[in-house]
């Protein structure tokens, strides 16, 4: 596995003298508001995350897209629109997501938006089941431009994978994971760089050393460990792992549950970045899975009077005031170390 430097410096190379002018805006902005809680964010998001689609073909138990739960409208991102959303931030955005919910792959114009945003010289990142990586796809996905993919791993073996990963198969994601290395291999890219992200949950747990040597052994870049978001975990929940560093929740005295981490009044996301549904809404992040938050809508307004908007002011202004009252904030890891 590398050390992630050809990753790092395939991010620092998309900067230009506009995306750096803009991030020193939002990072100043972020200072003042955390010290003189100001709620006016100043310059424009440096990452946007938009989501290629809503469906998914697996049935993951903490998932509203595997549950088929939505209470939004569903649907794939469209071409123009998108293209659109891109010429608008290109010129402060140099890291796009193509993931909130669903299954990117899905959407049959995915890698074609992926090799856009390339021309763009915007770094480009997907997380994926890995189910959709045919030889042919696989191919597509290295010469896209795709800077990292994100692949999902969670158990050694089929059991412990589709206790998970309902209705998934393991050899679907090796399978995959060998075509995208080969691709890489035979057109002599360094991209994409390919994490597995094996998150950890109850049923798998006793399996983190043997994902380690599968790592290993694959060849893929870099492995990272998640731990899992719960939906109801005050009480307990059968996925809630027993080793504590991979659990996002502690017992109490009680025996209920809480957030291991303290509820500053403060987030990083808020000032940096933005979600972007498939239909357009901007939400404040990759928390609010069924966008009961929106921000704004791009189908009719432009991100930058978006982001200025009262409806943002507010949402920081709440936030800075009393974060743990928002809703989706009480169950994030903002601040924390997620990955190991």
């Amino acid at each position: 596995m590398t050390t992630g430097f050809n990753d790092t410096f395939n991010l620092i190379r998309k900067l230009n003298f506009s995306r750096i002018v803009n991030a020193l805006k939002v990072y100043i902005s972020f200072y003042l508001a955390k010290h003189f809680n100001t709620q006016k964010a100043k310059g424009l998001p440096l990452s946007i995350t938009i989501e290629p689609t809503t469906a998914c073909n697996l049935g993951c138990p903490e998932c509203p897209s595997g549950l088929k739960q939505f209470t939004r409208p569903e649907g794939n991102l469209k071409t123009d629109f998108y293209r659109k959303v891109i010429d608008e931030a290109k010129q402060h955005a140099f890291y796009l997501n193509f993931y909130f919910q669903g299954e990117p792959f899905i959407n049959p114009n995915f890698l074609d938006m992926v090799g856009y945003a390339n021309q763009q010289n915007i770094y480009t990142a997907t997380s994926t089941n890995a189910h959709f990586l045919s030889d042919k796809k696989a191919k597509e996905t290295v010469e896209s431009g795709l800077s990292r993919l994100t692949i999902s791993i969670d158990g050694t073996t089929q059991e412990t994978y589709e206790s998970y990963r309902k209705q998934g198969e393991l050899a679907k994601v090796l399978e995959g994971t060998r075509n995208i290395l080969k691709w890489k291999k035979e057109l002599n890219s360094k991209t994409p760089y390919v994490i597995f992200q094996f998150l950890v949950v109850k049923p798998n747990e006793h399996q983190i050393e043997d994902a380690k040597q599968l790592a290993t052994e694959m060849g893929v870049d870099e492995i990272r460990f998640k731990t899992a978001q719960l939906y109801d975990y005050k009480n307990g929940n059968e996925l809630m792992p027993t080793i504590e560093k991979y659990s996002r929740y502690k017992k109490q005295k009680d025996g209920t549950f809480r957030l291991k981490n303290k509820m500053l009044n403060e987030c990083w996301r808020m000032w940096s970045s933005c979600v972007v549904t498939w239909d357009g809404k901007i939400v404040p992040c990759c928390f609010d899975k069924d966008a009961k938050h929106q921000l704004g809508d791009l189908a009719q307004n432009s991100l930058k009077n978006i982001w200025q908007n009262d409806k943002y002011v507010g949402f920081r202004k709440a936030l800075l005031t009393n974060r743990q009252a928002i809703d989706i904030c009480q169950n994030c890891t903002e601040g924390t170390k997620v990955w190991e």
